[in-house]
């Protein structure tokens, strides 16, 4: 009995030993449109997330607390992006979100991150409002009005242009915030918009709003929506003989796989581009492809940052616990990563430049280019 006893004891003395050695496991949420018609954006920014956390585990983790990535689906559906969180924040335990991807979504789920103190990073989302919920909500990517902008001064002084024609979409809040920042800044710059015309979410034929925009005859046209649109556009646009340049935004990362040659001669502002010299570019691009097989995008680069921008506030926080001193520590973020230096505003947007990268054939195939580096005051 005795015997029985003093083994018993040892192995609750080393289980109390392990348990106290190793620290409890990261929980980090994600939440992303893994299917649907944005799913590119979801996929990627979740495989840069776990490249990451591999990356982030296979170094020791956080003070030797590994991360837990936990991703739901939300299909880029609003509703369902909110069913997510309440899963990962009741269910899960975690108290750090990364997501959504689109703005619609990310914003479904800002009051109640910041109601309940969950620090919530917005990779890609980009419509102004996303950080008015508090202090709790950040993003790792510049803003709409930032980016429109970009485009403007783009077109207007990288590529001369001078007469604009703008097709958006009047029911998107990120389509419609990109085109007023726009035409603000190509008509600062001195061009004249010679036609706006605009068509509803989900529509397929834009040959109507098409001739009014070739009848004005513009040297640059401004696309501001997503991928799958824009290469709908594209074709109709190419079809009627339009063939002045192109401009969008980061909406149109994902055209290089679901496009073809009519988006030839487009550019587009973007967080990042694939053939950098920088340092940190190159690491993440190299160990992305060796991964996956394939160039990663700015919506994988973003989630790669987000993870370690997290991972370096909680060790300047030093803890993986306290969500308000963590909370700080990353609003006081300061360094370089893949996409830029960053730091943040008051707003929690960080401030850095954006590139334009240009589409292009290479062996044969649809690749994105480094263009130019474009910042705006």
């Amino acid at each position: 009995m005795k015997f029985s006893k003093v083994i018993f004891n040892g192995m609750m003395a080393l289980a109390a030993a392990a348990a106290f050695a190793a620290p409890k496991a990261v929980k980090i949420g994600g939440v992303a449109p893994l299917s649907g018609p944005v799913a590119v954006y979801g996929v990627e920014c979740k495989n840069g997330i776990d490249l990451a956390v591999e990356e982030i585990n296979a170094a020791g983790g956080i003070n030797g607390a590994k991360i837990v990535f936990i991703c739901e689906d939300d299909e880029g559906d609003a509703a369902k992006s909110v069913n997510a969180y309440k899963k990962l924040v009741s269910k899960d335990k975690t108290r750090f979100i990364i997501g959504s991807l689109t703005s619609g979504c990310t914003l479904a789920i800002t009051q109640l991150a910041q109601a309940q103190k969950v620090l919530q990073i917005a990779p890609a989302a980009t419509a102004p409002a996303i950080t008015d919920a508090g202090d709790y909500i950040f993003r790792t990517c510049f803003i709409d009005p930032f980016q429109g902008r970009v485009g403007g001064k783009f077109a207007a002084d990288n590529l001369k242009c001078s007469k604009a024609a703008i097709l958006y979409d009047i029911g998107n809040d990120y389509s419609v915030g990109l085109m007023e920042n726009f035409e603000k800044e190509f008509k600062a710059q001195g061009g004249d918009v010679v036609a706006k015309e605009s068509y509803g979410t989900g529509d397929k034929d834009f040959n109507a709003q098409l001739t009014k925009i070739k009848a004005a005859n513009p040297d640059i046209v401004y696309l501001p929506d997503y991928y799958g649109t824009v290469a709908l556009i594209a074709k109709q646009l190419r079809a009627q003989g339009i063939n002045t340049p192109l401009v969008g935004a980061d909406g149109w990362d994902g055209l290089t796989e679901n496009a073809g040659d009519e988006v030839l001669n487009g550019y587009y502002s973007n967080h990042y581009a694939e053939d950098s010299t920088s340092p940190a570019v190159k690491k993440f691009v190299s160990a992305f492809q060796k991964k996956y097989n394939k160039a990663p995008n700015s919506f994988a680069a973003l989630g790669y940052d987000s993870v370690y921008m997290l991972k370096d506030a909680m060790l300047k926080a030093g803890t993986t616990k306290d969500v308000a001193k963590i909370r700080a520590a990353y609003e006081a973020t300061n360094g370089d990563y893949v996409t830029g230096h960053i730091t943040f505003d008051a707003k929690r947007n960080p401030v850095k430049s954006a590139v334009m990268i240009k589409l292009v054939k290479k062996d044969g195939k649809l690749s994105a280019a480094y263009e130019a580096t474009v910042d705006v005051k």
